[in-house]
């Protein structure tokens, strides 16, 4: 499975400094996790089964949530038994669509 999140807190007027460390708290959650793991401009993306992925969700949520009064959560998840090794080979298989 395939999770995309992106956490970030909200209700406490926090500038843009505090939001990056908010969401820096979050990203440190999925690193020491050991899941599979990408992080962009607007998504973090791990990979693992429903319980493990499920549970950084929720740590990376609740470190959050000592940054604001408010904690917006947006995610998507891929759920496909019997993969893994998804997080790079949706990519690959793309590039190689690409002939690059």
């Amino acid at each position: 499975m395939l999770v995309a999140f992106s956490v970030a807190p909200s209700g406490n007027g926090h500038d843009d400094a505090s939001v990056s460390e908010a969401v820096a708290a979050a990203v440190r959650v999925v690193r020491e996790s050991g899941l599979p793991n990408h992080t962009d401009a607007m998504f973090t993306t791990i990979e693992g089964d429903w319980d493990a992925c499920f549970d950084v969700v929720k740590r990376a949520t609740e470190a959050v949530g000592q940054y604001g009064s408010r904690v917006s959560l947006v995610l998507k998840a891929d759920i496909r038994p019997g993969y893994t090794g998804q997080l790079s080979a949706k990519v690959e298989r793309i590039e190689q669509a690409l002939g690059d």
